[in-house]
């Protein structure tokens, strides 16, 4: 794509629309994405980054178990570690609160550099239970990077291979992105630690054509910064919305994007989970489906294995993969991340995806979901009251 039809796209005086992009100024040009459909295609992709690393892997993790897609990714930083490499690794106490101590232990002793997020500890003055650093990130020599919605866990393994086969999407990119992406891992270094370290590859380098924007709601100030993002996108299609979201209690401003999308004749289709391992968070996304139906929003319930992925695709053209759920949690107590694409094939390849997974599915019928059981009715209420907690 020329360069007249980006900024045509970002700068809406000069193209007589507005642009795709919320925050321009924040985009890095230059960036290669390759789309990762599930453990199948991540687990791979990640593992061949870390033994291919020269000068640093900077891994932070929301789920890390000691099983064996857990033992595999250790052995692999261990490798690294044990060969000079600059290995770090940040897990979330909660999110991995499961890990055994001899795990942790063996990465240590090998070299492995770690940090536990927000430990388990309520006896400390700045310790804080909802406060979770719910980030999937791994970066490679400061200029290859992942990220999106996969653990690490046998749950998004193939079930050929004895895994759950949790559905999911991740993105391996390369570029001024990847950098964003470990300038982000650095500062939940140095938040913890107080320690700072040298970065490693060239932030600059160009290595495609995809614009991303690197969205992350850190700082106070910076809460909605990924939801902001979002409805400004779709406040913008003009043809389609495609999404897949795993947790999806869509607050008022979502929910009058979504209706505002719909009457100006655009197509919105949202596929969501049919079993969730959240149960809690599913009947409370389920009460609103009946206005979303009513306001033609077209919902698709992902069958069989869990629906983990977080990703939005926008008139095949913009996009957004990480780890960012529409819910309170996501919105104020979580560290997230989310890659914003501005790239024609990326974002329609992730459109083909989520629609392929959409007739594999079962859509929601207005008339049909009406006539769930009253138990299911007041269980959605219920947890609708406490979906602050979500």
């Amino acid at each position: 794509m020329e360069l007249r039809d980006w900024r045509s796209l970002l700068l809406p005086r000069a193209a007589g629309r507005a642009g795709y992009f919320a925050f321009p100024a924040e985009t890095t040009r230059g960036n290669s994405l390759q789309l990762l459909n599930d453990g199948a295609e991540a687990y791979p992709a990640m593992l061949e980054a870390i033994r291919s690393a020269r000068e640093t892997v900077h891994f932070e993790a929301y789920l890390l178990r000691a099983d064996r897609i857990g033992w595999t990714f250790a052995d692999a930083l261990m490798e690294r570690a044990r060969s000079g490499i600059a290995v770090r690794l940040i897990f979330d106490a909660i999110g991995s609160l499961d890990l055994p101590s001899s795990f942790v232990q063996k990465l240590r002793n090998a070299g492995v550099q770690l940090l536990e997020y927000h430990p388990v500890a309520p006896w400390r003055p700045r310790w804080a239970w909802g406060r979770r650093d719910h980030r999937k990130i791994l970066v490679v020599d400061g200029s290859l990077g992942f990220t999106g919605g996969v653990n690490i866990s046998e749950d998004y393994a193939p079930r050929s291979e004895g895994g759950g086969g949790w559905r999911d999407l991740h993105v391996r990119i390369v570029g001024p992105g990847a950098h964003e992406l470990d300038r982000l891992f650095r500062q939940v270094w140095h938040s913890q630690t107080g320690r700072w370290f040298p970065l490693a590859g060239h932030p600059g380098r160009r290595h495609g054509h995809s614009l991303v924007q690197v969205a992350a709601n850190q700082e106070f100030l910076r809460r909605q910064l990924i939801r902001r993002a979002l409805i400004h996108a779709i406040r913008r299609a003009r043809r389609r919305v495609v999404g897949a979201i795993a947790y999806f209690v869509p607050d008022r401003r979502v929910r009058r994007a979504l209706f505002g999308a719909v009457k100006r004749g655009v197509k919105v289709d949202i596929l969501v989970p049919g079993v969730s391992d959240v149960p809690a968070v599913a009947y409370a996304s389920r009460f609103y489906y009946d206005t979303l139906l009513r306001h033609g929003v077209r919902l698709h319930a992902w069958p069989g294995t869990v629906l983990h992925a977080k990703a939005f695709s926008v008139d095949r053209l913009w996009a957004s993969i990480g780890s960012y759920n529409i819910t309170n949690r996501s919105l104020l107590s979580n560290l997230e991340v989310n890659l914003n694409v501005l790239d024609r094939a990326f974002a329609a390849r992730l459109e083909d995806t989520i629609l392929a997974d959409i007739a594999s599915s079962h859509e929601i019928k207005l008339e049909t979901w009406r006539s769930r059981s009253y138990s299911d009715r007041v269980l959605e209420r219920f947890f609708w009251l406490l979906k602050s907690w979500f």
